[in-house]
């Protein structure tokens, strides 16, 4: 407006100049004067024209920042925009609520001059200093959680999204902060966990009373037929230190399973192990018709552990092949080495394993044994994780089952540590 009236006014003022200087008749100047005002109205004409059109502009652009704003506003999440120097621009109604900042001019302000001004948030203020550190580092989407205490005395989590914005030139822009609380989220998924602890904790405590039972209700009955006979039954005896020793196996197991041991972690050769274990069997398996087999690619494969308890995890995966084959058959050991992993198959030909109790296998006390207790792979398993390796079972019903371990070997165990 400012320009329009001054050019406004130089335009009269120039062209009056002009037309009383210049030697023209009254005709001419009439003319002429018409003239100016002709220009003068057309060019006042764009100029309110395009005045008009920004006005408009403005107000449809001032209707969307106000659709914009009612929606943030309406959101029950946490939305803030920051500039490139981390100074508050705008945050919506749910995030001056959550911070208390109703009555506190924040625009233009750091999170650590807002925490010198609402001194009970400072920490949490700290947090988004640190958070937003890393999201500018990063250059890309970032996502973490942020817990602090409220006025309240309430704990919140939020589900913390920070976007770093660039201008063309790679120069910062903003960060705009979405924050969406999810304390009972997580509330939900700690009563879940415990209530599925619970659960673990049933079936394992029935478990345990049941393998018990068993061998306790044996040995109570050959104690009263001793009781009433007043004799001594060295067969009766036999059976019950045999029971004894299998409720001792079943607590050493439960031991292994519930808490960390001592190990003897050390080097050894996989295939002194594998040797070890094939001489122990080695009488069962000509019992049961079996042939072994070993194909050993890496004799000096070199294992970080303890070499008892691999002998004991290929001892139950080996006597389980050999039960699964009553008819005879073969059992196939390789062994390789590859990329600083040792890879130990030990494959049958015995009955198989169906799909439905595939799944079940490793979990405590499920048996395809009559007389198992179900730990055997449930340890090994857990063995094998220890080691930090893996284990996984291949089976199908009629042709028979492939346990597939992997370890890594010292050289990759010692890098690691290193």
């Amino acid at each position: 407006m400012v320009s329009y009236v001054a050019g406004s006014v130089l335009w009269l003022a120039v062209t009056d100049a002009l037309l009383n200087v210049l030697p023209i008749s009254r005709g001419v100047y009439v003319a002429l004067s018409a003239a100016k005002g002709a220009v003068f109205i057309l060019l006042s004409a764009v100029f309110l024209y395009q005045l008009l059109k920004k006005r408009e502009q403005l107000e449809k652009a001032e209707e969307k920042e106000q659709q914009l704003l009612t929606l943030i506003n309406s959101m029950p999440d946490f939305v803030c925009f920051k500039d490139s120097e981390g100074r508050w621009l705008r945050v919506n109604d749910f995030g001056r609520r959550l911070y208390h900042l109703e009555h506190i001019d924040y625009v233009g302000k750091t999170d650590r001059e807002l925490g010198e001004l609402v001194p009970f948030f400072k920490d949490a203020f700290e947090q988004c200093i640190e958070s937003d550190r890393e999201a500018w580092k990063s250059g890309t989407l970032t996502r973490r959680e942020e817990s602090f205490e409220t006025l309240d005395g309430e704990r919140k989590t939020f589900d913390v999204i920070k976007v770093p914005l660039f201008e063309d030139n790679g120069m910062r822009k903003g960060l705009l902060t979405i924050g969406r609380d999810i304390t009972q989220q997580k509330r939900a998924e700690e009563l879940l966990l415990k209530k599925e602890k619970l659960s673990v904790l049933g079936e394992l405590a029935a478990g345990i009373a049941h393998e018990i039972r068993n061998p306790l209700t044996s040995m109570k009955g050959f104690i009263q037929m001793m009781q009433e006979t007043r004799e001594v039954n060295d067969d009766y005896m036999r059976i019950m230190l045999s029971e004894l020793g299998r409720i001792n196996q079943i607590v050493s197991e439960l031991l292994v399973l519930a808490k960390p041991q001592s190990h003897n972690y050390r080097p050894f050769l996989l295939s002194e192990a594998v040797s070890y274990v094939i001489s122990l069997i080695g009488h069962e398996a000509t019992l049961n018709n079996v042939l072994i087999s070993v194909h050993n690619n890496a004799p000096k494969a070199c294992v970080y552990g303890d070499q008892n308890q691999i002998v004991q995890v290929l001892l139950n995966v080996m006597k389980n092949a050999i039960e699964a084959m009553p008819g005879g058959g073969s059992l196939y050991v390789r062994v390789s080495e590859a990329g600083g992993t040792v890879y130990l198959d030990i494959a049958d030909t015995g009955i198989g394993i169906s799909k439905e109790r595939l799944q079940k296998i490793g979990e405590p006390f499920f048996t395809l044994k009559e007389k198992g207790m179900g730990l055997g792979l449930t340890t090994s398993m857990k063995i094998i994780q220890e080691h930090k390796g893996t284990m996984q079972i291949e089976s199908e019903v009629g042709k028979g089952t492939i346990v597939h371990l992997t370890l890594p070997s010292s050289y990759a165990a010692d890098a690691a540590s290193g």
